[in-house]
């Protein structure tokens, strides 16, 4: 298969973990007798650097040019530190989903075997964890109307949806259930919110074309509690965009790092992958930030485009990664000289020698080839 690429590692630590992904995407070629063409755009600060815009045009060409879009992270301390600031990084992230239609986000939750102690949640609580989140990515009061008073001291946001917004990312989240553990929860706040209201409404409706599947309500605040008491309840759980963000990065304290965490993001014409932390500009450049995120957001680019050998072998890869402990200082300070780049190196190496499996501690630390 042929694929064209676009990679927009962003800011941050994008670039450094983007790189591991398409090193790994690279090694998947090869062996699967494939070829994938990457071609990079800027987006976020670098962007507004470079021509003022967080989202240029020509990124937005390349995109709607492209198969499938990596994306890396965006945001910087200028403008974090900086509220009055009219041009900002967000901007560009919201605006490729807006242009590009992307109105489903997909994050799987997994609570690694491996990784149970590092988790500052009881291992036997999340133990067996496997949730994937279905958050609606454009619309919302993310998109609403914002109104901020002349005198600066009162300020609004508006949260509207539609049937149809609410209708086609849950018909994804049904599906997705049926071919998982057919339990689907719908995550709300309809006991305060008109919008919450229209969703429980429109979800109650389509649950009779998808009979084998068993579909739950709870409150948002249950479930920010559930989601820490007991997440092996949870199957698909769908929901709107801000209670969606704020729940998906609240399941990242389950596999002990939000370096962990992948997403895509779906349209019916275009698709971008990208894990769900943020730049982390505190890491930048020192060689520390974990890359597993961005390289499990490959292996659900293959999965969107029915390779799943291919990504198969992308998660066996990290499974053992995680085994032998070749992971990032926020998973494992035992070997604190495994870099980003190393983790990346060895995922790679296995891809191309999945039947070696001895570790050579000494070659990692010297940056030889990590697999013997």
């Amino acid at each position: 298969m042929k694929l064209n690429i676009a990679v927009l590692s962003g800011d941050g630590i994008g670039p450094e973990v983007t790189n591991q992904a398409v090193k790994v995407l690279k090694a998947i070629a090869q062996e699967f007798d494939h070829s994938f063409v990457f071609r990079s755009a800027d987006v976020g600060a670098i962007a507004i650097e470079e021509t003022g815009s967080p989202f240029p045009d020509a990124t937005l060409k390349l995109c709607k040019a492209s198969d499938a879009i990596l994306f890396g992270a965006i945001g910087d301390p200028k403008y974090d530190n900086d509220p009055s600031a009219k041009v900002r990084p967000e901007q560009g992230l919201l605006k490729l989903r807006k242009e590009l239609g992307l109105y489903a986000n997909i994050r799987p939750v997994k609570a690694y075997d491996e990784l149970l102690d590092a988790s500052p949640l009881k291992p036997e609580n999340i133990k067996g964890t496997d949730i994937c989140i279905y958050r609606e990515l454009t619309g919302g009061i993310y998109f609403g109307e914002k109104t901020l008073s002349k005198d600066g001291d009162s300020a609004t946001d508006l949260c509207a949806y539609s049937r149809v917004e609410i209708e086609r990312v849950a018909h994804l989240a049904f599906k997705a259930a049926q071919g998982r553990r057919k339990k689907l929860t719908l995550v709300d706040k309809a006991n305060v919110l008109e919008t919450s209201r229209l969703w429980r409404k429109v979800v109650t409706e389509m649950a009779s074309q998808y009979s084998d599947v068993t579909l739950e309500f709870l409150f948002v605040d249950n479930a920010a509690m559930q989601i820490i008491l007991n997440p092996k309840q949870f199957d698909v759980i769908l929901t709107e965009n801000m209670f969606g963000d704020i729940i998906s990065d609240e399941a990242s304290v389950i596999g002990g790092s939000i370096g962990l965490l992948a997403s895509a993001s779906i349209g019916d014409k275009h698709a971008m992958f990208e894990p769900i932390h943020g730049s982390y500009p505190e890491a930048k450049d020192k060689g520390i930030a974990n890359p597993i995120a961005s390289i499990l957001s490959a292996a659900m680019l293959l999965e969107h485009f029915n390779l799943i050998d291919e990504a198969a072998m992308i998660r066996k890869a990290i499974e053992k990664s995680l085994h032998l402990e070749i992971t990032t200082p926020d998973l494992n300070s035992k070997y604190e000289s495994i870099s980003t780049s190393k983790v990346g190196d060895f995922i790679e190496d296995f891809i191309n020698h999945p039947k070696d499996t001895n570790l050579n501690f000494t070659n990692i630390h010297v940056g030889q080839s990590t697999i013997i």
